[in-house]
């Protein structure tokens, strides 16, 4: 294959007038962590949420919890961010809907909110998972020490089973992470986005894509190594 490797291309002006290739790398880095980290908030707390419906002695709850599960975890992420970005905005009033269309950064909101959503379908079944994994005493110790159903959850079997799913979710996290590659396509210039606009003006496709790896695989690492300390930190005194 005659393929002309110019490494040097990180440091040569961008045809966008903002800097060099690299520059546009690190953009489109801040993105993707500014994506990933909005999108995990919500992700996180409606997951929680959910999934503690699912744990709850009352029918309705568990039929609200597994509704959610099923539609957003069985719906592909492509489909539901492309429903969110052009369907979504036709569906709501026209004014609602223009006001979204018109939206500074919309495809970065559109983007966090489908994620978020997306990603709360799964974190669901890892709370829910956690929480069936703690001992039936647990749940009735908090009974017995006269605590309402939210107090047992809030003081007792949440703080628990956040221990035991740390792991799963600190993986999940890192889908979540990689998940912000699909934004590009509605037009939000994240770290995949930028790898192929520098790959589309330069012709250096290796170089761009080689460049988008390592920075995912250093984010990935990254944020291992903060779990890992997280997980040690919170972790039950005598049972590590």
């Amino acid at each position: 294959m005659n393929y002309n490797w110019n490494w040097r291309i990180f440091f040569d002006a961008s045809p966008e007038g903002n800097g060099t290739y690299l520059d546009m790398l690190l953009s489109g880095l801040m993105w993707t962590i500014a994506t990933a980290l909005c999108s995990w908030i919500i992700a996180f707390f409606l997951g929680s949420l959910i999934g503690v419906l699912r744990t709850l002695p009352s029918k309705p709850a568990n039929a609200i919890g597994t509704a959610y599960v099923e539609l957003f975890r069985n719906v592909p992420l492509l489909v539901q961010m492309f429903l969110w970005y052009f369907v979504l905005p036709e569906l709501v009033p026209t004014r609602l809907g223009d006001a979204i269309k018109q939206m500074p950064d919309a495809p970065f909101y559109t983007a966090v909110v489908c994620l978020g959503f997306f990603t709360a379908s799964r974190v669901a079944e890892q709370v829910r998972a956690g929480i069936q994994a703690l001992p039936r005493g647990q749940r009735m110790a908090g009974t017995a020490m006269g605590f309402t159903t939210y107090q047992t959850y809030r003081y007792v079997l949440l703080p628990n089973a956040y221990r035991i799913i740390l792991p799963p979710m600190t993986s999940e996290f890192l889908n979540n992470l990689k998940n912000t590659s699909v934004a590009l396509t509605i037009g939000l210039l994240e770290l995949t986005a930028r790898a192929r606009s520098m790959q589309e003006f330069s012709f250096q496709v290796f170089e761009a894509f080689t460049a988008a790896t390592l920075l995912y695989v250093i984010i990935n690492l990254v944020v291992v190594t903060a779990a890992t300390f997280l997980e040690k930190a919170v972790a039950i005194p005598g049972q590590r």
